[in-house]
């Protein structure tokens, strides 16, 4: 066999490209003079330890059952952006050698919540990744392999042999012409069989919104702006009573200006208007770009970024032509710009809309802690902005854990609260300063003389006091859902103040919940008219649950069409929200009186109907929003179609029964 091997990223892009590397005995370490290229002999793949808990897979995987296959090993952790932009790289992989490769993902997290299976199979169906998925909590998996960093890759040949690895991102281009070469030298005995998947996406539920990561609240105009990230659009909503008002992007992930229905985002997050308020900025993350709506002519165009990732080091310029990296939040300046924080990057950048230029501000793009001036500061995946009342830009630090400040005044960055010493303190401590600790906050509001945070693993919200960074959990008490004085939420991602309220993206919940700011009485938001900005059902791309009856035997003539929908128990139809019911036939003149839109429908529904005398074909399209009986505070969407064959005979029945239970998925 010949000798083969993937270069090792350099450490000055494992630096860049990669997230900080494990803690082994309590302490962080760095890689610290690996070799550019390192030859492997044969070396046969460690096994997976039993008992590890697996997703999108029904059973535990093994090498033995791998052989004939190249596998890609992916160690990553949920919350490393670098983590999260080599999944295009994986999913390109995927597709090229859709019959000779299968990915493995490692899971081994930094973060204690990330080692929870539950909150990696949320993340999973967020980042809609469709390979299994190992959760790795004590790092056994990891240490076996002797990964150092996240992500780092490692390739295995279809005899069960270790290549070689790669760090940091940049995957598809080291990897491609590896795999590529393996194919080619193992064809004769490639197994190009498919392996038996079990995706979590086909069991996530089908919610009105869907991770919503950010939120933004113009109370004097009643308008609420939430990103529905991973139905990649922006909504507009009415405050005062729930009903969704616009809907910006068609709903599937893509990159494309135009008109509201037809323009496409991918996985929005932060939102910031103009001073005029008839502009919204969208942090268009994973387009790696800022886009702009146009709110009087419902028109969405790039404001700034190219759609590419910006590569090491990253550079300012013109709007239009400079790359950016994972914008996750954007808030308005006091000058009428705007703040970026640019997550991808480590830093925070300023984009000018009027003269059309974007740059970095603060710090110097490399992940740290380190506090100084501003062009100097090592931050690590800024993911919350805000304006404090001194004009200084507020953080979320997420990959710190901390919360911090930047005076552009005294070209200062500071320490909130939270750790600062290294990427590795973390927690859930009420204290002052260096001594609080969060983990993984995304979110952070500025209101009534408090700092507010989304203490996103730790699924809370806390305040701090600003002069002296007193810390304390104000609401939450880890993941879960409840309203009411003793309210729950499940990583909420983004928060938005008005005079009285906080509003949150509760990103696993799948909704918006309400906080009073001063008793902290919690209620969620019940959005309406959802129904009205549902894509249009398509043969190959429907979505729902396909519900095929057996042929219907029926006179000809005029009949009835009996429908029946039974709920989950403890929920009902959202007498606010109308349903939708569409009904065609094909392969004859026979007609249904679609009912179209229903407000609060009850069941059985009867609709009359002809039916000609020759054999048809009848497809009746259903969407109903449901929701819990008592409280209304968790609505979903149940996507039907019903298809069932007419076959017409003398003397059948006059009816057409269509009957479906709603089942109550995993929430």
């Amino acid at each position: 066999m010949t000798q083969r091997f993937l270069p090792i990223a350099l450490i000055t892009a494992l630096l860049a490209t990669a997230c900080t590397t494990a803690p082994e005995s309590g302490s962080t370490s760095l890689a610290s003079s690996p070799t550019p290229e390192v030859p492997v002999d044969f070396i046969a793949a460690p096994e997976f330890p039993v008992d590890l808990d697996w997703l999108n897979t029904d059973r535990p995987l093994s090498f033995n059952e791998l052989e004939g296959k190249v596998v890609l090993l992916d160690f990553w952790t949920y919350g490393c952006i670098n983590c999260i932009h080599i999944i295009p790289d994986l999913e390109r992989l995927e597709e090229e050698f859709a019959d000779e490769l299968v990915v493995i993902g490692v899971h081994s997290a930094k973060f204690d919540a990330e080692s929870n299976t539950e909150n990696i199979r949320q993340i999973v169906r967020r980042y809609e990744i469709e390979h299994p998925v190992v959760n790795d909590p004590d790092f056994l998996v990891w240490n076996a392999w002797g990964a150092r960093a996240w992500p780092t890759v490692f390739v295995v040949d279809p005899a069960g042999g270790v290549v070689g690895l790669h760090a940091g991102e940049g995957v598809y281009d080291v990897v491609q012409p590896v795999i590529a070469g393996l194919i080619q030298e193992f064809d004769d005995v490639i197994d190009r069989s498919p392996i038996e998947l079990t995706l979590e996406s086909d069991r996530a539920p089908a919610t009105v919104l869907s991770y919503p990561g950010k939120v933004l609240a113009d109370e004097p105009t009643d308008r609420l702006f939430i990103s529905d990230t991973n139905h990649h659009r922006v909504l507009e909503v009415r405050i005062s009573d729930g009903r969704i008002v616009a809907a910006f992007g068609s709903g599937d992930a893509g990159y494309t200006n135009g008109p509201a229905a037809a323009a496409r985002f991918q996985a929005p997050q932060g939102l910031a208007l103009s001073a005029d308020g008839m502009t919204l900025f969208v942090a268009d993350t994973d387009n790696h770009a800022l886009r702009s709506i146009d709110l009087r002519e419902g028109v969405v165009a790039t404001a700034a970024g190219t759609g590419a990732q910006a590569a090491y080091p990253p550079r300012g310029g013109a709007a239009a032509t400079t790359d950016l990296s994972s914008p996750w939040d954007i808030v308005a300046a006091p000058d009428g710009g705007f703040y970026v924080a640019m997550a991808g990057t480590h830093q925070i950048w300023r984009y000018d809309p009027a003269a059309a230029v974007i740059e970095p501000l603060i710090g110097s793009a490399r992940e740290g802690t380190l506090n100084t001036t501003l062009a100097s500061s090592e931050l690590a995946q800024p993911s919350g902005l805000a304006i404090d009342e001194l004009g200084r830009v507020l953080f979320a630090d997420s990959e710190s854990s901390s919360i911090r400040v930047a005076d552009l005044s005294a070209d200062a960055v500071e320490l909130v609260a939270g750790g600062q010493a290294t990427l590795f303190e973390f927690g859930d401590v009420d204290g002052t300063g260096e001594d609080a600790r969060f983990q993984h906050p995304l979110g952070v509001a500025v209101a009534g003389g408090y700092f507010w945070v989304a203490d996103t693993y730790n699924s809370k919200i806390k305040r701090i006091v600003p002069d002296s960074g007193a810390t304390e959990t104000f609401a939450g008490t880890g993941p879960g859902w409840a309203d009411g004085s003793a309210p729950v939420f499940y990583e909420p991602g983004g928060l938005s103040a008005g005079a009285e309220v906080l509003y949150v993206a509760d990103t696993n919940n799948h909704s918006i919940r309400m906080v009073d700011m001063g008793s902290g009485e919690t209620r969620t938001l019940v959005l309406k008219g959802a129904e009205d900005f549902l894509p249009a059902a398509d043969d190959a791309l429907f979505a729902g649950t396909i519900v095929e009856l057996d042929p219907a035997r029926v006179v000809a003539g005029s009949v009835e069409v009996e429908l029946r929908i039974g709920l989950p128990a403890g929920y009902k139809v959202n007498p606010d929200a109308p349903s939708r019911f569409e009904f065609s036939v094909d392969g004859s003149s026979a007609s249904v009186e679609s009912p179209g839109v229903v407000v609060d429908p009850s069941f059985p529904m009867t609709i009359p109907a002809r039916v000609a005398s020759d054999s048809s074909e009848l497809i009746a399209d259903v969407s109903v929003v449901y929701c819990e009986t008592e409280f209304e505070s968790i609505c979903l969407i149940e996507q039907i179609r019903f298809v069932v064959p007419l076959e017409p005979a003398a003397g059948a029945s006059t009816a057409i029964t269509l009957e479906h239970s709603i089942e109550l998925p995993d929430i």
